[in-house]
């Protein structure tokens, strides 16, 4: 019964068009972060490089925070699958331009496209999953989030393995454009046959400034303590992942020195573990409404971040005393 409805969500037009859509987006986003860490990376030098990687994290979730009560309103107030075509539609726009910076090896022109695509993202996010109490049955909805889920960091993934790789010989506009372009014209084709869902609340007046509307969003959450409670902790899923997505390439080549490979392969399987615990969340609720995965993960996550404090100071603490050992011999050598 299980696998039938996994195959009837993922072959149905009410969820397969939106999950592709989310996928091959997705996908552009991470291929275009990655590549751009990459140039960073291995073009600048370490102290540039690492605060520039924080900054390319920062430029490109800087809009979740910023616009998703913007995003939230007006899915309420359009046909969300209509809203999700347009959407789609400027993301070729912005992936043009990231075609341009690569062309020109500009980190500033990858910076804003990378925010575009960040804008874009924001407000889709409460498209793709408000849709789905739309089109799905409420039993389905835990399958339906952690099929998105898994879409979102296999295409983190796919998008940090084809970076890597891209990367490796250089970056070259001749295979970075055609993918980008392949890319974003091909979500925008998949986003088309989403179905329509209708306004929700047609009379709304969307609040054009965004810091009240936030913080409106937020009052009205706090009023609710479950959902206050489900809120923060998902934020502290994503904050912890984007800290650890932002320190990891930097740490990965500085620390141990690795090559792009080497970067690629960490981030490859930081994305492959969170795909897999989006699915053993859901095999965990069983079509329930559960939070029990919530403290579980994060009791792990804890544990695990112990762990990988430990493994950075220790490799600090390995640099320092080679460095100390090479300046001794240096000392003695120059006695003798």
């Amino acid at each position: 019964m299980e696998i039938a409805m996994n195959n009837n969500l993922m072959t149905s037009r009410r969820f397969a068009p939106l999950f592709w859509t989310q996928f091959l987006s997705a996908f552009n986003d991470n291929f275009l972060k990655n590549t751009l860490v990459f140039l960073i990376l291995f073009t600048l030098a370490a102290d540039k490089a690492a605060s520039l990687v924080t900054l390319a994290g920062a430029v490109f979730m800087a809009p979740f925070l910023l616009l998703s009560a913007l995003g939230g309103e007006i899915a309420d107030r359009f046909d969300k699958a209509a809203v999700a075509r347009k959407l789609k539609l400027v993301e070729i726009g912005a992936a043009m331009l990231a075609v341009v910076g690569i062309a020109l090896s500009s980190i500033p022109v990858l910076l804003t496209a990378l925010f575009l695509f960040g804008v874009i993202s924001a407000l889709f996010g409460p498209i793709k999953y408000g849709i789905l109490p739309d089109h799905l049955e409420r039993k389905e909805l835990p399958r339906a989030n952690a099929w998105i889920e898994s879409a979102t960091f296999a295409a983190i993934l796919g998008g940090t393995i084809v970076g890597g790789i891209v990367s490796s010989d250089g970056i070259g506009v001749a295979v970075f454009g055609p993918m980008m372009m392949i890319l974003a014209v091909g979500c925008w084709f998949v986003s088309r046959y989403i179905p329509a869902t209708g306004s929700a609340a047609p009379n709304l007046v969307i609040d054009k400034n965004i810091l009240r509307s936030t913080w409106r969003l937020v009052s009205e959450l706090r009023t609710n303590q479950r959902i206050w409670r489900a809120a923060l902790m998902a934020s502290w899923f994503w904050l912890v992942g984007a800290i650890i997505l932002s320190i990891l390439p930097p740490m990965v080549k500085d620390s141990l020195g690795g090559t792009e490979i080497a970067v690629t392969a960490y981030l490859a399987v930081f994305a492959v573990a969170v795909a897999i615990g989006s699915a053993i969340a859901a095999w965990m609720s069983q079509g329930r409404m559960v939070l029990l995965p919530a403290p579980v993960g994060t009791a792990l996550m804890a544990l695990f971040g112990l762990d990988l404090g430990w493994s950075v100071w220790g490799l600090q603490a390995s640099a320092q005393a080679q460095t100390l050992s090479a300046f001794f011999a240096g000392q003695n050598t120059i006695r003798v």
